[in-house]
């Protein structure tokens, strides 16, 4: 275990020693103490290590992550796992605005509740909240799955691609062109896969699904990649 004090040693050194960290590097797991609320906390990993914030974050921790887990013993600022592309992102408390933006791939996980604009333009992540959502989550999402244990605020999937929304409580309303639609069995799959990874305990079956009426877009999900 690697153990940096970000207040006596710095973000710029810390961020400098994560990303010196390689695809064999043998120091895989790194603790950082004293965050105290810093911005871009672990921004722009690229190897399979795994780093755990002792504490709150500020702005855009774990932003642009690849491969690397991030596990924040706290509360997250916002923009958290903001364009991730794979990897792993767990928030044990809150996480404030535009949580998991423009992310094309991995796994964003928070245990507790989410702030405002949730997923927004998602391009492929998969995030999993176990609380309740703000509103306008999920708006112009593209691809991947936005599962809610909680309640969703008002005009979610507003102008929403094929992202598939899943919401165990209640939606406070819908924003354009998004609808509830059928839950077949592929979905459950989906469903049971990320409440399992997410460490969720409740059913499938106990959620609605949400997406696209595909009414307001131009789009080929064909080309989904490129978007």
């Amino acid at each position: 275990m690697q153990i940096f004090d970000l207040e006596a040693q710095g973000l710029r050194a810390l961020n400098e020693t994560l990303h010196a960290q390689a695809n064999d590097t043998n120091q895989t797991h790194w603790q950082i103490t004293n965050p105290k609320g810093s911005h871009a906390i672990a921004v722009g990993l690229d190897a399979p290590i795994e780093v755990t914030v002792k504490g709150s974050t500020g702005y855009y921790c774990g932003g642009m992550n690849k491969q690397a887990t991030i596990n924040i013993h706290g509360s997250a600022g916002p923009g958290v796992a903001e364009n991730m592309m794979s990897g792993t992102v767990i928030i044990e408390g809150d996480a404030s605005q535009y949580a998991g933006a423009t992310g094309s791939g991995g796994l964003l996980v928070i245990k507790g509740n989410a702030s405002s604009r949730c997923g927004i333009s998602m391009k492929g992540i998969d995030i999993v909240v176990h609380g309740n959502i703000g509103h306008m989550s999920a708006f112009m999402a593209q691809s991947g799955n936005l599962v809610v244990l909680g309640d969703a605020g008002e005009a979610l999937g507003d102008s929403l691609y094929e992202a598939r929304l899943f919401v165990r409580g209640s939606v406070k309303s819908l924003g354009a062109d998004c609808i509830e639609k059928e839950m077949r069995a592929e979905h459950i799959d989906i469903l049971k896969d990320l409440l399992e990874k997410s460490g969720a305990t409740c059913a499938p079956e106990e959620f609605k699904r949400y997406g696209s009426a595909r009414q307001l877009y131009n789009f080929n999900i064909d080309n989904a990649s490129a978007y």
